[in-house]
């Protein structure tokens, strides 16, 4: 494949996925930054990696794993900072304060709070409209594993957000 088919071929697939690829990587890290650094690791892969994608369909997920391990060497790279327990504040439960969000902000926390083996399937289906197939394919599980995991993400987060709102319909 020469230069140019080449370009074409990774424009196309810029194009077509940058979108869902950004928008998966800041749910990932919560950081916009961060993400939009992520897509371009992603991309820089991609690029070098190119020859090897053979089948267009799978292009999708190709990309989605290429960003989730991009993400998770960021941790390999980088030191958490360490606070000391002594300084760290504690909220009452009850209590208002300064992180009250809004309600999509609210079901992103609660989504976050979940064991990473539900919310990695929910994320995938729900941000990037992957198919219980494809997560399968992606998570190598079977699909009756993905199906389960993503019902009980769905349940324990009703039921979360139901007791987060108190005397609320839901």
């Amino acid at each position: 494949m020469n230069h140019e088919d080449r370009s074409r071929r990774f424009d196309g697939l810029a194009r077509r996925y940058g979108d869902d690829l950004f928008r998966f990587a800041v749910w990932l890290c919560r950081d916009r930054a961060l993400a939009a650094d992520l897509v371009q690791e992603t991309y820089l892969r991609a690029w070098k990696a190119l020859d090897r994608l053979q089948d267009e369909n799978a292009a999708k997920s190709w990309l989605i794993t290429i960003l989730r391990r991009e993400f998770a060497r960021t941790f390999e790279r980088k030191v958490p900072p360490i606070d000391d327990i002594d300084d760290v504040v504690v909220a009452e439960p009850n209590e208002d304060g300064p992180d009250d969000r809004t309600e999509r902000d609210r079901l992103r926390d609660e989504i976050g709070r979940l064991d990473a083996m539900y919310r990695e399937p929910l994320a995938l289906q729900v941000l990037l409209g992957l198919s219980i197939a494809e997560i399968a394919e992606e998570l190598e599980l079977s699909e009756s594993a993905v199906m389960t995991r993503v019902f009980r993400a769905r349940e324990q987060l009703k039921k979360r957000l139901s007791n987060a709102l108190p005397g609320e319909p839901e």
